[in-house]
């Protein structure tokens, strides 16, 4: 398959297939990607009941694929399972009506509590000779960032880090195209503070980031995990589809812009920062709740 609509076929058709030969109370959908939708799709028409794990999630940017995934898939789903009280408000606001919507809290949480005592501590902590909490954590994904287009303003964000990190170092797990072009940017003496490596596995990247001073990301997922960690998260975006994690956790939105970009390091490197709070429900205790409701509602 070499586009997203053959992959939703694909997927649509050997899931129809599973659904034939399987008898199935409840199919218990995750996210928002194409094959999300394309099995949330094949269920309704089965007459199986949907519930749609992280429901209630907007840019409010229909030019995103996956934000007509999401319409969609929360559109068919019997039970939608949202990680916080701003997916809720949308949800309902959206006509939820035929759905029962349930604020269950943040379902990463509940694998972090999991994998806590599994972390492992990345090689570059002992190379550097850092103890951890002396130094930043930064990771970059997305596409509009690295356009050759805005390659200019890439170069003065990390700029803005080196200028504004008070001497600590920042390690940057980074790959491909984004390696590159920050690599691009750097100085000998740059990469005396600024270290690029390969990007890490699961568990060494979730005990980098919780040991960070601060951490400087694109990524959704990386900010949530920062606040239920309580550490200070920036945030290379101008919006979040979780504000808990800006209204109540450790992130701050600081777009595209350069100078609120320093500034915030700055802030972050000598610990001016607000004392974060873990959101509503996002104990780590997500999937019980789920289960019980699943097992309490008649199918």
């Amino acid at each position: 398959a070499t586009n997203l609509s053959e992959i939703t076929g694909q997927v649509m058709q050997e899931f129809e297939r599973y659904l034939q030969q399987h008898p199935t109370d409840t199919v218990v959908v995750v996210d928002d990607l194409a094959s999300t939708m394309a099995v949330a799709i094949v269920t309704k028409k089965h007459g199986i009941r949907l519930a749609h794990i992280a429901a209630g999630t907007r840019s409010f940017d229909i030019n995103m694929p996956k934000e007509v995934n999401r319409l969609v898939i929360d559109g068919l789903s019997d039970i939608l399972f949202t990680a916080g009280a701003s997916n809720n408000s949308i949800a309902n606001r959206e006509g939820a009506e035929l759905s029962k919507v349930y604020m269950v809290g943040n379902i990463l949480m509940d694998n972090l509590r999991f994998i806590h005592d599994k972390l492992q501590r990345p090689a570059v902590i002992d190379e550097l000779g850092l103890k951890g909490k002396d130094y930043f954590v930064f990771t970059l994904n997305r596409k509009v960032l690295l356009g050759e287009e805005n390659r200019d303003n890439l170069e003065r964000m990390v700029r803005a880090i080196l200028t504004n990190a008070h001497g600590l170092p920042v390690i940057a797990p980074l790959r491909g195209l984004a390696a590159g072009a920050v690599e691009s940017f750097l100085s000998d003496t740059d990469r005396k503070a600024f270290h690029i490596i390969a990007s890490l596995p699961y568990l060494a990247f979730s005990w980098l980031t919780e040991h960070a001073k601060a951490i400087i990301t694109d990524s959704g997922n990386v900010a949530e995990e920062a606040t239920f960690n309580h550490v200070p998260c920036i945030t290379l975006n101008s919006y979040t589809e979780n504000i808990e994690t800006v209204k109540i956790g450790t992130n701050v939105l600081v777009g595209e812009d350069a100078q609120v970009l320093g500034k915030a390091v700055a802030d972050a490197a000598v610990g001016q920062w607000k004392e974060g709070a873990l959101p509503e429900r996002w104990d780590g205790r997500s999937a019980d709740r789920m289960l019980r409701i699943l097992e309490g509602e008649k199918a």
